[in-house]
C-alpha cells in the first residue's frame, strides 16, 4: 500500500489534509450551463475536486434494468433504467469546456467511468489524473483491471460490499502492479438513513485492508462526513446541487452550495483541532501557566524560628513559586527568618526539621 497518494497536486494520505470530492454526478441533468455552475460551485467551496459520470447509458444497463426505489421516489415517476440515465449522459463535446474551467477554477476534475471499458478509454485520452468507480463496479474485475494498468490512482466506493469483496478487488488491482488504491467506505441507500452508515467499519477496514480508506457520504446534510474525517477518512466525498428542487435522481439527498462549503470548511479545521499526538503544553498554555497553576504561600505572619504547619502553609495561585507537590517536605521545617502573611514560599525561607 502507498502511504500517501498524488492526485493532480494534492497529496491524499492519513497524515495528509483530507481530499475532498464534491460529486457534482449527474445533477447538471445533461445541460452543460449546469455543469458549469457545478465546477464553479465546488470551487468557491473549497473542494480539492469535483465529479461527474461518464457513461452512455446503453453501457450501463440493459433494457430490462428496473429504477431503484429512491429513484421512483425522487423523481416522480417510475420508467426504465435505461430511460432515466439516457437523459442524464454527459455529451462528449462538454468535455472540452468543463476541463477548461476545471483548470481556470483550479479545481481537479474527475469523471466516474461508468460505462465500462469505453468509457475507461475516453477518460484516459482526457488524461484524467485518477479513476474513481461507484460501488456497482466493486465486483467489475475486468473493468477494474483493465483501468488499473494504465497505472493511476484507483478509488472504488463499497457500497453493498464485504470485506471479503473489497479485499478482492484490491488483489485484482494489486495484480496488474497498480498499489495505488483508496477504498471509500459507503452505503448505497439514497438518503441513507443513519442506522445504515455503520462507520465502525470504516475503521475495520483501515485495520485491515492494503488501501487508504475514505469515506463517501450518502446521508442528509454534513454530520456524518465530518465525523468520518474525525476518525481518520483521507478522502470524503459528498453530492452536492445547485438547487434540491431540481428534477433529477439525486439532488434531494446532495448538498446545497452553501452546505458543501460549510462541510468542506468544518472538515478543513479538523487537523488543526486533532493537532499532534504528543501531550504537552502548547504555546498559549506556557504563557498562562504561571498565572493559573498554584504554589505553597504563607497564610498568616510566620515569625523566625516558628514551625511551617498545615495552619500557617497553604496552596494557592500563582504557580511561579514553591509546587504543591514540596507541600509535605516544607511542613515540619522551621522559620529561618519572618515571613509575612500571604507571600508565596521559598526555600530561603526555612531550614531542617
Amino acid at each position: 500500500m502507498a502511504k500517501k497518494i498524488k492526485i493532480g497536486n494534492k497529496f491524499i494520505g492519513e497524515k495528509e489534509p483530507v481530499f475532498i470530492i464534491a460529486e457534482a454526478g449527474v445533477n447538471h441533468n445533461g445541460d452543460l450551463k449546469t455543469a458549469l455552475k457545478l465546477i464553479d460551485a465546488a470551487a468557491a467551496a473549497g473542494a480539492d475536486a469535483v465529479k461527474f459520470q461518464t457513461f452512455k447509458a446503453e453501457e450501463v444497463v440493459a433494457g430490462a434494468g428496473e429504477m431503484a426505489e429512491y429513484q421512483k421516489k425522487n423523481i416522480g415517476k417510475n420508467e426504465s433504467q435505461l430511460a432515466m440515465l439516457k437523459k442524464l449522459e454527459l455529451p462528449e463535446n462538454f468535455y472540452p469546456p468543463l476541463l477548461k474551467r476545471c483548470d481556470e477554477k483550479k479545481i481537479i476534475f474527475f469523471f466516474f467511468p461508468h460505462g465500462g471499458f469505453n468509457s475507461v478509454d475516453l477518460l484516459e485520452r482526457l488524461k484524467v489524473p485518477a479513476f474513481k468507480f461507484g460501488s456497482g463496479d466493486l465486483t467489475n474485475l475486468p473493468v477494474l483491471e483493465y483501468a488499473a494498468k494504465f497505472n493511476k490512482p484507483m478509488i472504488l466506493a463499497t457500497g453493498m460490499a464485504t470485506l471479503a469483496e473489497a479485499r478482492t478487488a484490491i488483489k485484482a488491482i494489486e495484480k496488474t502492479g497498480n498499489r495505488k488504491i483508496i477504498l471509500l467506505h459507503c452505503t448505497t441507500n439514497y438518503p441513507c438513513p443513519l442506522n445504515e452508515v455503520n462507520l465502525r467499519a470504516m475503521l475495520t477496514m483501515k485495520k485491515n485492508l492494503s488501501a487508504l480508506i475514505g469515506y463517501s457520504d450518502h446521508t442528509n446534510g454534513i454530520q456524518v462526513p465530518i465525523m468520518a474525517a474525525t476518525l481518520g477518512a483521507s478522502m470524503i466525498e459528498k453530492h452536492f446541487t445547485l438547487d434540491k428542487n431540481m428534477p433529477g435522481p439525486d439532488n434531494k439527498a446532495s448538498l446545497d452550495p452553501a452546505e458543501l462549503k460549510k462541510m468542506v470548511e468544518a472538515i478543513r479545521q479538523i487537523n488543526i483541532i486533532l493537532g499532534a499526538s504528543v501531550k504537552k503544553p502548547t504555546a498559549g498554555e506556557r504563557r498562562l501557566t504561571k498565572i493559573a497553576r498554584k504554589s505553597l504561600v504563607s497564610l498568616k505572619a510566620i515569625g523566625k524560628g516558628d514551625k511551617l504547619t498545615i495552619k500557617n502553609i497553604g496552596i494557592k495561585r500563582p504557580g511561579n513559586g514553591l509546587a504543591p507537590k514540596y507541600y509535605y517536605e516544607v511542613i515540619g521545617r522551621v522559620a529561618k527568618k519572618d515571613i509575612p502573611a500571604d507571600v508565596l514560599i521559598k526555600k530561603s525561607h526555612y531550614g531542617k526539621r
